[in-house]
């Protein structure tokens, strides 16, 4: 999986004695949700239409899925970096699929589409991919996050060796959610690629309402995002990691239909892959995922802290393959023109 070894992530690290103060207390990662079942299975399908590629990816978790989500609140969590840029963010078609799935096993009384757009007003971003026209055929809910009760957790910064306040989503960390990551595979220009993890983590901290990247936005308002990035490559692969135990999707969908290579998430140019990946492990789903695109595993830091410490299934062998033949779509993603600096989280500081 990786030659990157336990002595060296607790160097990489930087703060093995004080990371226990950037997070709550917890037991296990079995305790919230996460179980190692041996093999994990992830689905992979292909295909000309996005809607059904996520149907199909879903199937085989039918049963699964439904006894998981119960009663609870389900909550579609789409990537949405902009709000007027469609390759970044999830399309409809996605989300519509995952949809008509769990029309298909009755558990679509209780949906909700949430996000905070990184770029710009939430609702905006819906309305401009279309978002609302799937009101017209699931009783679904669109939510700003931006909108909605929030905690204060804690993130460590590599330039001050602090933990820093941070406001995340109270629905994202609510143990009533069930949190389906509707992600897109793209690459990145900080933690060299975003999947399903990626979403939900950074998908949390909020902003003001009126927050905006461009000089027109309402005076005093803030953004959290930055914060949890942690100031540096160090920062942001260990914060991914160290949050991933309070936020994490309990089902993760990875849209490859025309995935994003070089400088993502927002600059990056489209790759036309036509795949998808589902899996109620989501580092099962990541992995795969890395390797359809082509990249080294050992390479990304957030996602092998994340293997080291038990979150989930990492090993390619240990992971059934449902549908396709992995090595019959793999892609080899351009990085971003950064990645030799983003790759200074492997040596020691």
């Amino acid at each position: 999986m990786t030659t990157y070894n336990r002595r060296n992530f607790l160097k990489t690290s930087l703060i093995a004695g004080v990371a226990a103060t950037c997070i709550r207390p917890f037991d296990t990662f079995a305790s919230f949700g996460i179980q190692e079942q041996y093999p994990a299975r992830a689905a992979l399908t292909t295909g000309d239409n996005r809607a059904d590629l996520a149907f199909r990816a879903l199937k085989p978790f039918s049963e699964q899925i439904a006894k998981a989500i119960g009663k609870k609140r389900v909550v579609l969590k789409p990537n949405n970096v902009t709000i007027n840029a469609q390759l970044t963010s999830t399309h409809v078609d996605t989300l519509e699929g995952v949809l008509e799935f769990l029309k298909s096993i009755g558990k679509t009384g209780n949906v909700i589409i949430a996000e905070s757009a990184a770029g710009g007003p939430t609702l905006e971003g819906f309305s401009n991919y279309g978002y609302y026209n799937l009101l017209k055929k699931y009783p679904v809910k669109l939510v700003d996050f931006d909108q909605e009760p929030f905690d204060i957790l804690y993130v460590f910064d590599e330039k001050d060796f602090k933990p820093h306040p941070i406001r995340m989503s109270h629905t994202l960390l609510d143990p009533d959610s069930y949190i389906v990551s509707v992600a897109r595979m793209k690459t990145h220009d900080r933690a060299v690629a975003t999947l399903s993890l990626k979403n939900i983590v950074f998908g949390a901290p909020i902003k003001d309402l009126g927050f905006s990247w461009s000089a027109s936005r309402k005076p005093g308002t803030v953004n959290d995002k930055p914060i949890a990035h942690g100031n540096g490559f160090r920062g942001i692969n260990y914060n991914l990691y160290a949050l991933s135990r309070q936020l994490h999707p309990h089902l993760a969908i990875i849209d490859g239909f025309q995935g994003m290579e070089g400088n993502g998430p927002n600059d990056g140019t489209p790759v036309d892959h036509k795949v998808c990946v589902a899996s109620t492990d989501w580092l099962a789903a990541d992995r795969v995922a890395i390797e359809l695109m082509g990249i080294d595993f050992a390479k990304v830091g957030y996602l092998n802290f994340c293997a080291q410490t038990g979150a989930g299934v990492a090993d390619l062998t240990k992971i059934e393959i449902i549908g396709e033949k992995l090595s019959n779509h793999i892609r080899t993603y351009k990085l971003s023109d950064n990645i030799n600096d983003q790759l200074v989280w492997m040596k020691p500081a």
